[in-house]
């Protein structure tokens, strides 16, 4: 029973060509670094900075968000290298099959259907929320029923952008990609008016003290499931701000980052993925994090962190309200709904292209592999997961379960970044068009950096996850391993393309 059979980067990458497994190569550079940019820019920038800086870090959250980005920059470097050597659909998941072996495989690329997908039923919620707020009082007005699953009986917004998202995925990785440049340019427009605007409101009394006094947290009096886990272990109580508090402030706006990756999923679909894949990760990333920080700044700067009403939906909306500047709030909510159109469908990409990998390979139906033969697309995969993000975000109130989504991304660049050390030393012979600088070094900080960020986590986050990786392990077993296409070449009863099996 070998769980831990490795599929050589030979093998991958001459399925790649198989005619009923071949994806379309229609992507540059520019498409890459617009994909990155559009799927990171979301919710976070207009949502979770205010709620941080109010919880957790003060005016520092722009320190919050650099501490993010750090995390993520030593990870993108390990995703580069790995995405130069291995330009296959499939991210994490296709790396880990090459360094660790299937059974790690498995696990991330379950770890990844729950990143991909719930992240994208969450943000459909988000698009619902700033829908109804912009055509509140129009024909167009949401009726409560029908605009939360929590309030009412279905979020009907979060169906119909999730099948409508479905629609273009299915039309085409160009068509997704020119509908993406078209939503960027509006987004980074209305940051740029958020900065220009903004910077002339801003009082230098708002950043003293720029990390404020650490405080006892409002419920310090839960138990283990309320509490960071590394509070738990450590038996500290728990604290907002000092820096103890900028550092959980960090984990929390780890999800405003999380989809950089999905540049590397489309490897297989660009043209030339030795160069552009690492130039795409990275450039997204310094575009994003210089982003964050320069809008996190704009708004403590406007408001005293002190101020920010906790659960505001829109507070950076409503920081222009309470300086008279009304119509920049109008104008955040209309760049926030058209702009979190693009971060479903990114995600909703991501899982497609890691779903598509894993059948390929046999460890889910091969049915769900099928290409469509006008489109080059994954049809089958996307409608399966377009079906299931407009029923989550339909159905389902995903306040508890936004927080598994940065677990599963922390989870998966451990991975990463440990297997791109794994590989330089088993086939030192390949050809990398990206070399990670001071690999050690960066997989190390990497490893360490993003298994802080973990344990600054719930233990409810923590006792989720565990859960879902458990179920993810009983689905292997029962299906993955069986039909596993390696494991067929090996028992002899299927022919297997490209190099032997390691």
């Amino acid at each position: 029973m070998d769980l831990f059979r490795t599929k050589s980067v030979e093998q991958s990458i001459a399925e790649t060509d198989e005619p009923e497994h071949r994806l379309k190569k229609d992507l540059g550079v520019l498409d890459l670094l617009i994909f990155g940019v559009g799927v990171i820019v979301g919710a976070g920038i207009f949502v979770v900075t205010g709620t941080v800086a109010k919880t957790n870090s003060g005016p520092a959250i722009t320190i919050s968000f650099a501490i993010a980005g750090l995390a993520c920059a030593l990870a993108a470097l390990c995703y580069a290298e790995f995405a130069s050597t291995l330009p296959v659909a499939g991210s994490a998941y296709t790396f880990s099959y090459a360094s660790f072996g299937e059974l790690l495989a498995w696990i991330i690329g379950w770890d990844l259907a729950l990143e991909f997908t719930i992240g994208a039923a969450a943000l459909s919620t988000s698009f619902s929320g700033y829908f109804q707020e912009v055509f509140a009082g129009t024909f167009l007005e949401v009726p409560s029923s029908l605009g939360s699953a929590g309030d009412g009986v279905v979020d009907l917004p979060a169906v119909v952008i999730s099948l409508l998202v479905t629609a273009i995925l299915i039309g085409g990785i160009k068509l997704s990609s020119r509908i993406n440049q078209v939503i960027v340019a509006i987004k980074l427009l209305v940051i740029a008016a958020v900065i220009v605007f903004g910077v002339g409101h801003i009082s230098g009394d708002n950043y003293t003290p720029f990390i404020p006094p650490s405080e006892p947290t409002p419920d310090a009096q839960g138990g283990f499931l309320d509490h960071t886990l590394i509070s738990s272990l450590l038996g500290i109580d728990p604290a907002v701000y000092g820096l103890a508090g900028v550092i959980a402030g960090a984990s929390i706006v780890f999800f405003a980052f999380i989809g950089f990756d999905v540049v590397a999923t489309t490897a297989e679909e660009t043209k030339n993925p030795q160069r552009d894949v690492p130039r795409g990760i990275l450039g997204s990333l310094v575009i994003v994090t210089l982003l964050y920080m320069a809008v996190s700044l704009v708004l403590t700067g406007m408001r005293s962190f002190r101020d920010i009403e906790e659960g505001d939906p829109a507070p950076l909306a409503t920081a222009f309200d309470a300086v008279g500047l009304d119509f920049m709030g109008r104008l955040i909510s209309i760049g926030a709904c058209i702009g979190l159109i693009v971060v479903v469908m990114i995600l909703m990409l991501g899982q497609t292209r890691v779903a598509f990998a894993m059948a390929r390979d046999g460890l889910l139906p091969k049915s769900l592999a099928k290409v469509h033969p006008r489109f080059g697309t994954p049809y089958v995969i996307t409608v399966i997961t377009g079906v299931a993000v407009a029923l989550i975000g339909g159905l389902v109130d995903l306040a508890v379960l936004v927080n598994l989504v940065s677990i599963g991304t922390l989870f998966a660049f451990i991975l990463v970044s440990v297997g791109v050390v794994i590989l330089r030393r088993s086939r030192p012979d390949l050809h990398r068009g990206f070399r990670t600088p001071a690999v050690y070094v960066v997989a190390t900080a990497s490893v360490l950096l993003c298994l802080y960020l973990m344990l600054n986590l719930t233990g409810g986050t923590w006792v989720r996850f565990l859960v879902w990786m458990a179920i993810g392990l009983v689905v292997y077993a029962v299906y993955g391993y069986r039909h596993s296409r390696l494991g067929l070449a090996e028992s002899g009863r299927a022919e297997q393309p490209g190099e032997s099996v390691t």
